[in-house]
């Protein structure tokens, strides 16, 4: 699991096409199949372990939870925030309070930003 920083904070200005005070961040590229879902996640809810089917850009747009990744390390998710599974990878994902997310899924996809700052949590998952 990488994780991905796509917050205000590391946004880019648009410059194309008169745009004024609007911002990007590039979450990656990919090619072939493509899914792109929204994910919304109960207070106590859990996607359980599972292997990705997969390249997947998991990213939380409102909320918060936690992501486990095939090397068990739980991360805490705010909005803003968010992880890259590689194909394959074991997973789990889940939030106490609730959240939405955005997930991509691709046959190939790589990940722009990644960064390694997120706090390990105690998810009690994986």
């Amino acid at each position: 699991m990488r994780v991905i920083n796509f917050g205000a904070d590391v946004a880019e200005p648009i410059a194309l096409f008169e745009s004024v005070a609007s911002s990007s961040v590039e979450l990656g590229r990919g090619s072939g199949e493509v899914h792109v879902y929204c994910v919304h996640f109960d207070a106590n809810a859990v996607i359980g372990v599972h292997p990705t089917g997969f390249c997947q850009l998991f990213l939380v747009v409102q909320g918060s939870g936690w992501a486990v990744g095939g090397d068990g390390t739980c991360v805490h998710l705010d909005a803003g925030q968010g992880v890259f599974f590689e194909l394959g990878e074991i997973h789990s994902k889940g939030s106490d309070t609730g959240m939405i997310a955005i997930m991509v899924q691709a046959s190939d996809l790589q990940p722009r930003d990644v960064v390694r700052h997120l706090r390990e949590d105690d998810c009690g998952a994986a």
